[in-house]
């Protein structure tokens, strides 16, 4: 057996990695928030605090982007930003989303 199958956090990490390849294939600046954003929005606490204890141990595993993004992700507990309220509602630029243009009415509605 591989040294992965006794690491609790491979399926995380993984997670993680595939975010970050997702956005990887933005500008840079934009890569690293969308990152952040999408953890921040979709994980739960419990989850960033397997990333966080991921991280704190150096982020073996995690792609650079990710790693990066880790600055702007919120730890369990920590209060939500007004920089971070702002993005939760803005939507990663040229996406879905209010930064895309569109309205969270014209949202709705497509979702409807």
């Amino acid at each position: 057996m591989s040294h992965e199958a006794f690491n609790p956090y491979t399926k995380l990490i993984r997670m993680a990695n595939q975010i970050g390849t997702f956005f990887e294939s933005k500008p840079h600046d934009l890569g690293v928030a969308g990152v952040a954003e999408h953890i921040n929005k979709f994980w739960e606490p419990r989850m960033r605090g397997h990333f966080f204890e991921v991280v704190d141990k150096g982020g073996e595993g995690l792609k650079p982007i990710v790693l990066e993004a880790a600055a702007t992700i919120r730890r369990p507990g920590q209060p939500v930003s007004p920089e971070q309220s702002h993005q939760a509602n803005a939507g990663v630029p040229g996406d879905k989303g209010e930064a895309s243009g569109e309205t969270k009415s014209r949202i709705a509605a497509s979702q409807g």
